[in-house]
């Protein structure tokens, strides 16, 4: 199955005013039929799942009632054994591939087409007018000009699956590694899938659907839905907190929309920052933004969280939030800002309607000790490296046209990987020195990277 043509020049993806006024009508005509609106062929895959399924998964175990019992990064906690290697995934998001890199080398071992369904999704988003019009607006507004075939991704803990949420496709799939097919296929509320995150013990994975306001908690053996949340406009971000017992959510609104004045940040559709029961997917609490940002000095800035991180006992959460050069620090009990890091802007005269998504930075990763935090300039094309004490930072790593999007810690804590969605590479960055160890070429717009973990016996 041939793969996209190579992405336009950097000028090219993002539509011109014309076209982002046609588009925009598509989105409204597409919105006003609402989140529940029929999507052709979708509701019969809700949870298709092959009589393989379950043989793949033996290692997961039920996911319904089981809380996880260990720490926030289950690819972490796996053992490995004999059997397994640990490998760090690279998802291709306008390829529609997953590249396999070796931890320490850095060299890619596996790439994976993350889309063998692809004629069959596009025949079924051609023939529905309301599913098409998503699609085309999905494709300008958030694809640049490209479809979205893979945003997130997660190994199962046995290390027979690739579970991958699609953006374009609306959906979430599992993959057998051995044999590169679909075992199961969960398609989402709306018409746009995004984050996902495992749960520790490997049981569950929560997705956010964009378009849908929901959150999906889905057993990773099989694709069924085992629960779901309410969000706010465009979920986001999920992380596992507390042992698994909780999960910290964001959404961010409507970041594809033109108005991006301050003034005008009421029009982006309700943003939240919520605390989730992991249980019974009830919400805990929903924190108040506006007033600690306000009470910080922060009146202008938007409440829309970006990429979050936490510190080793996870009272305190650092997150950055849209059009801010920088991050912030909160503590998780009172709910307020208690620092505020600025970052270099190195592209001041670029107005904030051309802002990719109204992301000024879009990665951040504490290491495990909780010294030293990972940052992503994602319009200012850098990382640098923020001791967490003293908030005194590295010296920027520049990348021209580089659009880092991406941070994640190594296995060991003592890198954090970056993605360079603009030249199409991936970057493994030391946390003591500020210095990047070593970098290699991926596949076309590189965005999530995570630990996971492989069978040998399925790597070709």
């Amino acid at each position: 199955m041939p793969l996209l043509a190579t992405r336009p020049p950097t000028s090219a993806r993002r539509p011109g005013a014309p076209a982002r006024r046609v588009l925009t009508a598509a989105l409204g005509l597409a919105l006003a039929a609402g989140p529940g609106a029929a999507v052709a062929g979708s509701a019969p895959d809700r949870a298709r799942t092959t009589p393989a399924a379950v043989a793949l998964a033996d290692g997961a175990g039920p996911a319904a009632g089981r809380p996880a019992t260990t720490g926030r990064s289950s690819t972490q906690a796996v053992r490995v054994g004999r059997k397994k290697r640990r490998v760090v995934f690279v998802g291709n998001n306008w390829e529609g591939t997953a590249d396999l890199l070796r931890p320490g080398s850095f060299k890619r071992i596996a790439r994976i087409d993350v889309v063998p369904d692809r004629e069959e999704r596009m025949s079924e988003i051609l023939s529905n007018p309301v599913r098409l019009a998503f699609y085309a607006a999905i494709q300008q507004f958030i694809g640049e000009g490209n479809d979205q075939l893979v945003d997130d991704m997660y190994s199962s803990n046995d290390g027979r699956l690739l579970v991958v949420s699609r953006p374009s496709f609306a959906d979430v799939v599992a993959l057998d590694l051995r044999t590169r097919e679909i075992v199961w296929r969960f398609a989402v509320d709306g018409y746009r899938s995004d984050h996902m995150a495992l749960s520790p013990d490997g049981r569950t994975v929560v997705v956010s659907a964009s378009t849908g306001n929901v959150v999906h908690a889905l057993d990773v053996r099989t694709g069924e839905e085992v629960g779901r949340f309410e969000s706010g406009g465009s979920p986001h971000e999920s992380v596992y907190i507390d042992g698994g017992r909780r999960i910290l959510h964001a959404s961010i609104g409507m970041v594809y929309s033109p108005f991006d004045h301050p003034s005008l940040d009421p029009t982006k559709d309700e943003r939240v920052l919520q605390v989730v029961d992991a249980r019974t997917f009830e919400i805990e609490r929903r924190y108040d933004l506006r007033a600690a940002l306000d009470a910080a000095g922060l009146e202008d800035t938007s409440t829309a969280v970006r990429p979050l991180t936490l510190s080793p006992d996870e009272q305190q959460v650092y997150f950055q939030l849209s059009f801010m050069h920088g991050f912030v620090q909160m503590d998780r009990r009172s709910g307020e800002i208690t620092r505020v890091k600025r970052l270099p802007d190195l592209v001041p005269e670029t107005p904030r309607e051309l802002y990719l998504l109204d992301s000024a930075h879009h990665g951040i990763a504490m290491d495990p000790t909780g010294r030293r935090i990972c940052v992503a300039g994602t319009m200012s094309d850098y990382v640098t490296v923020v001791d967490a004490r003293s908030f005194k930072r590295t010296p920027l790593l520049v990348r021209e046209d580089g659009k880092p999007y991406w941070v994640t810690p190594s296995h060991d804590g003592k890198h954090c990987y970056i993605s360079w969605s603009g030249t199409d590479e991936v970057s493994k960055v030391s946390y003591r020195t500020g210095e990047i160890v070593r970098t290699t070429s991926v596949g076309d717009h590189p965005q999530r990277v995570r630990n996971g973990v492989v069978r040998k016996s399925h790597l070709r």
